[in-house]
């Protein structure tokens, strides 16, 4: 029945096919592929609230469908109703992050209610769901088309902004070595392709993958290392005295592609508590650890105004696993101080395996994929804390942490996620 409303909306004369359709209607009144059909002929022929009330009909009965919410979204699109437009295509992409007609439309959404910077956010997340496999009808093409010259306009002129934003950076470091940075940028801009390593923002070309760096270039892990009871006691004391202080590290809201995160997506099995959060210090919990914010006063931390550091005691419970994945940059790196380490807990960089011990610390590249895993009955607590790349200079850290600025600034509430792990 549903063929056959389609073969006569496109054969018949309007008049002829809506009696059909109506017809068909009578004798599947709740049948949602009758329903979506019908929806469909009525939006060719302009009757668009019509189509509406039939898209609405038949999610009420399949609302798991995102074929069913575009289209809905289409509907309100054609009666100018933006907010409803809005709510349908999120929940098309709730269901299917990676949709990409709905992305499409979305995005053009976006340009209509003149809001370029995150359209273009949004074209760029098709693209790329495009380019890693996600179906696209051949009928998207145009519009593909459209986000392609959307994303790279949108590019040059971020491009032309970091120039003007960096100048004065750049001149102040006129005579120290500015490749590596002028290759991370690119990198960033899509100028050019990553053929190693690849961390989920922005990849500093030219430094080497080393899992874990060598103790001896890091002296100061002696005083972090010589607190480990002082910080253990406090750790454990947050858990079992402020347990509203942990959140879930893993908490991505509907609508984003969580991948492998799935089975920990809000869940407490691997949770946090925030001692330094994008460079912002939480009062309450640092007035708890004394001695953990007295230890970290006195080490050297990454700093990026609004990114950065981050340091946070990480539990993993007992029988957990953290499925491989890479962090956000290799342009800082990761310090762990294992506090409390049961037996059976173990930690991958690379093609490098280590158990955590009480008080020895490590730091390592979480640009190259990591894993861990506790397999004991007892709950895991580490401090971590970021660190920049000891193989930066003094010059390079200065431009990426203006870089890391310079894109937030542009995006503003749009900007990427560049200090998240």
């Amino acid at each position: 029945m549903a063929d056959a409303i389609n073969q006569v909306s496109r054969t018949q004369p309007p008049e002829a096919a809506s009696k059909l359709v109506e017809m068909a209607l009578a004798r599947a009144p709740q049948q949602p592929i009758v329903l979506n059909a019908a929806g469909g002929h009525m939006l060719r022929i302009g009757e668009a609230r019509r189509a509406r009330e039939l898209y609405e009909s038949a999610i009420a009965r399949d609302g798991g469908s995102k074929v069913l919410w575009l289209n809905l979204a289409q509907a309100c699109r054609a009666l100018g109703d933006s907010s409803s437009e809005t709510q349908a295509l999120e929940r098309a992409l709730a269901i299917e992050p990676r949709y990409v007609l709905a992305l499409l439309q979305k995005a053009d959404l976006m340009e209509r209610l003149a809001q370029p910077k995150t359209a273009a956010v949004v074209y760029e997340a098709a693209l790329d769901s495009v380019e890693s496999g996600a179906p696209a009808p051949p009928q998207a093409e145009p519009a593909l088309a459209h986000a392609r010259e959307v994303v790279g306009a949108r590019r040059r002129e971020l491009e032309q902004f970091l120039e003007q934003e960096l100048a004065p950076v750049r001149a102040r470091h006129v005579g120290a070595h500015q490749e590596r940075y002028e290759a991370c940028r690119d990198l960033y801009l899509r100028k050019r392709r990553v053929y190693y390593s690849q961390p989920k923002q922005i990849l500093f070309p030219y430094l080497p993958a080393i899992e874990f760096f060598p103790r001896q270039d890091f002296p100061w892990l002696d005083v972090l290392e010589a607190a480990t009871e002082e910080i253990a006691a406090e750790a454990l004391a947050a858990s079992h005295g402020d347990r509203v202080g942990f959140k879930p590290y893993v908490d991505f809201p509907p609508g984003t592609p969580i991948d492998q995160w799935g089975p920990l997506n809000h869940s407490l099995d691997w949770s946090v508590y925030p001692l330094w959060h994008d460079a912002a210090p939480i009062p309450e919990h640092l007035q708890r650890c004394p001695k953990t914010a007295a230890v970290l006063s006195q080490l050297p931390l990454c700093d990026i105004p609004g990114y950065a550091p981050g340091a946070f005691f990480s539990v993993l419970k007992p029988r957990t696993r953290l499925p491989p994945h890479t962090g956000t940059t290799n342009t800082r790196s990761i310090v762990h101080l294992p506090l409390v380490v049961p037996e059976g807990c173990r930690f991958r960089v690379g093609a490098k395996v280590r158990a955590w011990e009480k008080g020895k610390a490590w730091v390592f590249d979480d640009s190259i994929e990591h894993e861990a895993w506790n397999d004991s009955d007892q709950v895991r607590i580490i401090l971590i804390f970021d660190i920049w790349n000891p193989l930066l200079t003094a010059a390079e850290r200065d431009l990426v942490s203006a870089l890391t600025i310079g894109i937030g600034r542009h995006y503003g509430v749009d900007a990427p996620a560049l200090g998240s792990r």
